[in-house]
């Protein structure tokens, strides 16, 4: 698994990519949470479905 995913935040704009906050397996796939360093925009993916999260 990797720790960083290279994508611009559409909250913000930062070009260096997000940080793997959290990661859980789970029967439907591995669930992870991702969040901008600079914002703390977030969003979760499940297997191969990503979803929008709110800010923590």
């Amino acid at each position: 698994m990797t720790l960083s995913l290279e994508h611009d935040c559409p909250e913000c704009g930062d070009p260096w990519g997000f940080y793997c906050a959290a990661s859980t397996g789970m029967y439907l796939g591995t669930k992870e949470k991702w969040h901008c360093p600079e914002c703390d925009y977030g969003f979760v993916v499940v297997g191969d479905i990503d979803t929008p999260a709110a800010s923590a």
